[in-house]
């Protein structure tokens, strides 16, 4: 048995601590200043909880839900849980009060674990209708007003009473069998409902070793991971938790969306995982940014973009005088942008939602190596991702280590192997509609490459068939859409009508610059116009409304991981778009 053979996850992180002992592990900003804990400090703050919680009751089988933003406890209290033989049940933290009661309901929470007083008070407006809840562990207890059924505890008071325990808790995580479900994670709901997804240990150990393999040409030593998507996901969960733990990276925690690019600054990440959304935004921030300058200044800046992708693209076609410029270029351009990544950047890697191609060369173009990959939480959630040395922007890379991947009759990708979920929890029928004959029948459509590489069209339900029998890629045209630095979002709508309508997101610092909704209205027209003479006349967005706001997290149009909820705002606009066609 080779020494990554771990029977778990948290057995795992024990054999990395008998490795790395105090050397830096989790970094949270604090005073100003990140500051570390190392690997013995976290393993120290994860015993003494997992048997405060065995005080509690937890024991195998039984499900704890976490509830709090990226920061050390979140691993702390994941850990925790797991070394109990317990199972984690990550929840979002912009869930509403509802989404949360659902959570509880559905997965029969005995405890929960949450972190500020914030997001203790929506919890526990749920949690007063949640019969199977115990307990309620917090950060920073809110004041309570009323009698409970349930206990509620301060994180401290627990891992105190742990700490006067006698259980040897590493011995018992190395018990844990790597069959047993790790976590139940919640489909972030673009379509309706949230399903329980069940991951077991192996499930996600499979997945890191297939991410190690993929990612050994970078050169993995030492690397630094900036956690920034919400690690109740299973993209950041795996990607930014479990894997660089597996290399024995560190791991600094991203304070929020509008502190990240400082954050990007002051951590310097080798590598980091973000979804299309994100490259989309930091697009259009620095396009708008660089026609604002004008000048030399924007000369510079389109040249670097414009050699860099003939450089990608065709480098025969460079000149010795091309090559000369695209040197001086590097320096004088793409040096200043790694800089605001952290300088040392060796991968960023997109996925959770197809990376538009146009995106993905306008920072290769600039000296940013993007390695698009593909996955859902029923695979772990990684089925494939780019190899540095044979990336292909437009697709999203060959199939994982041990990794079994192949189109159905009906163009449905389908995934086979050990990164397979369990099922979704207490949903037998969900379950054998999704797994059949061992085959997760993923919902996505695709074509596989003669290179092997897999490549996204869209999602089999979001297809638009027009009133014409025309099947429509929505995602596609939304994507050329953002593109444009004036758009921010887009939602592309048509689904038996003639043609394609649009709501349409302006972006905000560009549209304050013009006097009016008339303004904003005329300008966008003709943007499209421009957009319309690239696309096939099927494609072609006849016309448009505006939103009435940014699609976000809070109004709940966004997932946490930055994908539209069409359903939810086609319930808000639909009436709105509808009157476009009459």
């Amino acid at each position: 048995m080779s020494d990554r053979d771990w029977p778990n996850l948290v057995a795992m992180f024990f054999d990395q601590v008998d490795r790395m002992g105090d050397r830096p592990f989790l970094w949270k900003k604090s005073g100003g200043n990140y500051q570390s804990l190392s690997w013995g400090e976290t393993a120290a703050r994860i015993t003494p909880l997992a048997r405060g919680l065995m005080a509690l009751g937890v024991g195998p089988g039984d499900r704890v839900m976490l509830v709090s933003e990226n920061r050390p406890a979140w691993l702390v209290s994941d850990l925790a849980i797991m070394s109990t033989g317990a199972i984690t049940v990550p929840a979002y933290t912009t869930n509403t009060s509802d989404d949360h009661l659902h959570l509880l309901h559905d997965s029969g929470a005995k405890g929960v674990i949450v972190s500020t007083r914030r997001l203790a008070e929506t919890l526990l407006s749920a949690a007063l209708k949640a019969p199977d809840l115990e307990f309620v562990i917090a950060m920073d207890p809110p004041e309570l007003s009323q009698e409970l059924s349930f206990q509620v505890l301060h994180l401290d008071d627990v891992i105190e009473q742990g700490r006067a325990g006698h259980q040897n808790i590493i011995e018992m995580a190395r018990q844990v069998d790597a069959e047993k479900t790790a976590c139940i994670i919640y489909t972030s709901g673009t379509g309706g409902l949230p399903k329980g997804v069940m991951l077991s240990h192996r499930n996600i150990l499979s997945n890191c070793e297939s991410a190690r393999d993929r990612l050994l040409e970078l050169g993995l030593d030492n690397e630094v991971f900036l956690s920034f998507l919400p690690l109740s996901h299973s993209y950041e969960h795996m990607a930014g938790q479990f894997f660089p733990m597996s290399i024995c990276a560190e791991i600094y925690y991203a304070e929020g969306a509008d502190t990240l690019a400082a954050n990007m600054i002051e951590a310097r990440p080798t590598i980091m995982t973000a979804v299309p959304r994100l490259y989309e935004t930091l697009h259009q921030r620095i396009t708008l940014g660089i026609r604002k300058a004008g000048g030399i200044k924007e000369k510079m800046f389109n040249k670097t973009v414009g050699l860099g992708t003939r450089r990608y693209l065709d480098p025969a076609s460079l000149s010795l005088t091309d090559r000369l410029v695209d040197w001086a270029l590097n320096i004088l351009v793409r040096n200043k942008v790694r800089g605001r990544f952290g300088g040392r950047l060796k991968a960023l890697i997109s996925g959770g939602a197809p990376l538009n191609p146009e995106i993905g060369m306008f920072f290769t173009a600039l000296g940013l190596q993007i390695l698009q990959g593909y996955g859902q939480t029923e695979t772990s959630p990684s089925v494939s991702v780019n190899r540095p040395s044979t990336m292909k922007l437009h697709t999203v890379g060959p199939p994982m280590k041990d990794v079994q991947v192949k189109i159905a009759d009906d163009g449905e990708i389908l995934v086979k192997g050990d990164l397979v979920m369990q099922g979704y929890w207490r949903n037998e029928d969900a379950t054998r509609k999704t797994i059949r004959d061992g085959w997760v029948y993923t919902g996505d459509i695709g074509i596989i490459d003669a290179d092997g590489h897999l490549q996204i069209t869209d999602r089999k339900k979001d297809i638009i068939v027009n009133s014409g029998g025309d099947n429509l890629s929505p995602q596609r045209i939304e994507g050329i859409l953002s593109i444009e630095p004036e758009i921010a979002q887009a939602m592309v709508y048509g689904d038996k009508h003639p043609h394609l309508v649009a709501l349409l997101v302006p972006d905000t610092e560009w549209a304050t610059g013009l006097a009016s909704v008339e303004g904003v209205t005329n300008a966008l027209t003709a943007v499209l116009e421009g957009v319309n003479a690239s696309l096939s006349n099927i494609e072609k967005v006849r016309k448009f409304i505006l939103a009435d706001a940014p699609f976000t997290t809070d109004n709940g149009l966004l997932t946490p991981t930055m994908k539209i909820r069409r359903h939810k705002i086609k319930e808000k606009y639909g009436e709105q778009l509808e009157a476009l066609y009459r």
